[in-house]
């Protein structure tokens, strides 16, 4: 990676200012003495955090975490059920596709690993009980729900859920559940394609061809039966009935049987029913009243028509206020990157607030592929469309990677750049600075910072915190450390670990980072600046810049007010403002922030 010299920069800005016809000073944000005592004034301000059930979403720091592969808190649950075969076994900590022991207990064991991290809020894959093995593969993570009420025997036991819940309270951070209302456990076939013998499953292909609802209404259909044995594994009971599904085939995830088909041979709800929407209201409601979680993250929310949204989320939230948690939040996963699909969710829809994925590509771009940070300048240009009476942009669930697209560094890996693993390290630091400064709430996937990488989406990107036993995880190099995924990887002072504390801290301790509205003043068709404007209604602005490129990199724009101030500067800025004009310099690969006033 290209280093700078201060002499460098300070050049570099005084030929641009001169060119300006300007000579003033610049400001000079790279004392080391001054960078110290903002990360003290941070870390001071930071731990005076309001209650956790006072908080809105936007004071909130999300850690999203695979319960099976974080911490084993309790062995004899590693088998699941004792009572219940059909969600039991699937323990193999050699495969990545199957249990590998982490529960609960171990979870709530690192809830001060966590909270030193600067984490307020655990988000949680599903811990309903599941079927525990379809075919080849296992419910690890939690999405083949068969029971409504209770948590999978893998993780724990309700109680155990429960004391979970309340030590997260007790440290004043927030739970929230990964709930499904698109599908429930492979269990009801077709006997038109499964037959009638050996259980197979449709994991990874089609084996059902999907039928439209113009063949179904011409009576062009699947007959349903659940097989022998089956027929009352689902609670609640009502959920084991073949007439409350779709039963047209499998999803090619295209056109109308993204909505209509099994996701991956999943048994598709039928959520055009007004039963069923009642239904399913009732469950997520009864959770809400045993368990009292702060949230919900809604799985597949575009795989399930519009009009149960509408009615779904509304009676939650009122729900939750009812059981006292007035700040309830809930936010979908749409997995697309077009704000135009994703805002129909948030807006028609009714949900508050979906992750964006169009965040995550914009930022892969910019970060691992060196596209021009006009990306995510034209990204942060569709940001009105979030706009509406209950929700706005500022409420988007921010991450650069996760357990179904990957991690950056995996992309930082396999780029065409052969970045050095110094580079990669840079890159991915500045990716999640992206996170926590730009718009949005922040989401950190559980091993970021510990420098995980895998090898590319769904089971590779799911690697163990404790000690793992999976070979291809093993053999990864992590970044930023000599250990590996066959060690324990809860490293306090892992470099990246280090830098997202500062990054919570300044997040924090700075309301402008969580509720000032945005506006980009300058970006590039190429790597290099990205300098964006947060401006709360009071009228405080901070100015945040980006050099994404490994080079130094300086700029001009238009900017109303005076930068005084400098808030944070992970390398070396130099930067004027006068006269409605800024010049900036910066060393590669940084972010600063600074408080502009008027």
């Amino acid at each position: 990676m290209t280093t700078i010299s201060k002499t460098l920069l300070a050049t570099a800005v005084a030929l641009a200012l001169s060119a300006c016809g300007n000579d003033k000073a610049p400001i000079d944000t790279s004392n080391d003495t001054q960078a110290s005592t903002v990360a003290e004034k941070a870390k001071q301000t930071s731990v005076q955090l309001a209650p956790y059930n006072q908080r809105h979403i936007q004071d909130e720091v999300l850690y999203f975490v695979l319960p099976d592969r974080f911490h084993n808190g309790d062995a004899d649950n590693d088998n699941g059920s004792k009572a219940i075969a059909i969600s039991q076994g699937g323990f193999d900590p050699t495969k990545e596709g199957h249990y590998h022991g982490g529960d609960v207990k171990g979870l709530t064991e690192k809830i001060p690993y966590l909270k030193e991290m600067g984490i307020t809020s655990i988000w949680l894959t599903p811990i309903l009980r599941n079927q525990a093995v379809q075919g080849d593969i296992t419910g690890y993570h939690g999405y083949w729900v068969l029971d409504f009420t209770e948590i999978d025997p893998h993780l724990g036991t309700n109680a155990d859920l429960k004391t979970f819940i309340d030590t997260a309270h007790a440290q004043n951070m927030k739970v929230f559940f990964d709930i499904i209302t698109n599908h429930t456990a492979d269990v009801i076939r077709y006997k038109e394609c499964h037959g009638e013998g050996e259980l197979t499953f449709s994991d990874g292909e089609q084996m059902c061809a999907y039928k439209s609802l113009a063949q179904v209404a011409a009576g062009d259909k699947y007959t349903p039966f659940v097989p022998k044995g089956m027929e009352n594994v689902k609670v609640p009971a009502w959920l084991n009935d073949p007439k409350y599904y779709h039963n047209q085939g499998d999803s090619t995830f295209e056109g109308e049987n993204s909505v209509y088909g099994d996701f991956f041979g999943l048994d598709d709800v039928n959520t055009d029913d007004p039963e069923v929407v009642a239904g399913m209201t009732e469950i997520f409601k009864d959770i809400i009243t045993q368990f009292k979680p702060d949230g919900f993250r809604i799985d597949t929310v575009k795989h399930v028509n519009i009009e149960f949204w509408q009615e779904f989320s509304p009676a939650l939230i009122e729900h939750a206020k009812q059981e006292g948690i007035e700040n309830f939040f809930m936010f979908g996963e749409v997995y697309d990157g077009n704000p135009d699909v994703l805002s129909k969710y948030t807006t028609e829809g009714k949900v508050p607030s979906v992750l964006d994925f169009g965040f995550a590509f914009a930022v892969k771009n910019v970060i691992a592929d060196q596209k021009g940070t006009q990306e995510l300048a034209n990204l942060f240009a569709q940001d009105g469309k979030y706009k509406d009476e209950d929700s706005d942009v500022n409420q988007l669930l921010n991450f650069v990677g996760n357990h179904d697209v990957g991690r950056l560094a995996w992309a930082l890996r396999e780029s065409e750049h052969n970045y050095s693993q110094e580079e990669m390290l840079s890159r991915v630091t500045l990716a999640h600075s992206m996170m926590y400064f730009l718009r949005g709430v922040p989401v950190v996937y559980y091993g970021s910072e510990q420098g995980f990488v895998g090898d590319g989406g769904n089971h590779n990107s799911r690697q163990d915190m404790m000690p793992s036993k999976v070979a291809s995880y093993n053999d990864d190099v992590l970044l930023g450390t000599d250990k590996t995924t066959a060690d324990d990887n809860f490293d306090t002072s892992h470099p990246i670990y280090q830098s997202l504390k500062l990054f919570a801290e300044i997040y924090q301790s700075n309301e402008v980072l969580r509720y000032g509205q945005q506006a980009v003043v300058f970006a590039e068709d190429k790597p290099g600046l990205l300098v964006a404007t947060r401006t709360l209604e009071s009228g405080e602005q901070y100015l945040i810049a980006y050099n994404t490129s490994s080079d130094m990199a300086h700029g001009e724009f238009a900017l109303q007010g005076n930068v005084n101030e400098v808030v944070y500067d992970s390398g070396q800025s130099l930067i004027d403002s006068t006269d409605g004009q800024a010049t900036l310099a910066m060393s590669p690969l940084s972010v600063a922030i600074y408080k502009i006033t008027n």
